[in-house]
């Protein structure tokens, strides 16, 4: 099981690496528009991501800042903004290699940012969805772009492990 969140750890940095590549490619307009998606813009959208993952990094190690809301605008410019998506990506791959098999069946426990209640859970299905949530909200941002006339990323899981970075996964 360790191994799984390795690879999921390793892709998810993978993956944020390319819609952060191409975001480079938008003007601070394009960056900052509005088109529909839940967080609204690349900018809301890529921001939400960082948030929630500094939110879940602290729930699961004690350790941190994180934000008090999802819709916390930490960066609101691209350079910044991926700086500190590179440093928490790094910071994830690291936690997650620290982990043991054990680690991965037991509990931990939290209280949840939108409605304030303590929620006891598994740590391998938090991570699951911590993954996930990357995965859904990455989808948005490729529609940010596609809706901004730019090209499609290519983020497919299969994809990363047929790099050689991904190749020690599959």
């Amino acid at each position: 099981m360790r191994q799984h969140f390795m690879m999921f750890a390793a892709y998810n940095q993978w993956a944020n690496g390319r819609i952060y590549e191409a975001a480079a490619d938008l003007d601070e307009e394009e960056f900052n528009r509005d088109v529909g998606a839940f967080f609204g813009s690349m900018m809301g959208t890529l921001n939400h991501l960082l948030a929630t993952d500094r939110i879940w990094m602290k729930r699961f190690t004690g350790e941190g800042d994180a934000p008090t809301s999802l819709d916390a605008i930490l960066h609101r410019a691209l350079p910044g903004l991926r700086g500190a998506r590179e440093i928490e990506d790094k910071r994830l791959i690291g936690w997650v290699g620290s982990l043991s098999e054990k680690a991965l069946t037991g509990r931990f426990t939290y209280m949840t940012v939108s409605d304030m209640r303590t929620v006891s859970q598994r740590l391998a299905p938090a991570l699951d969805h911590l993954f996930n949530h990357q995965a859904h909200h990455r989808g948005q941002a490729h529609m940010i772009l596609t809706v901004l006339g730019r090209p499609s990323v290519q983020l497919d899981l299969a994809m990363f492990q047929r790099t050689e970075e991904g190749r020690a996964y599959a």
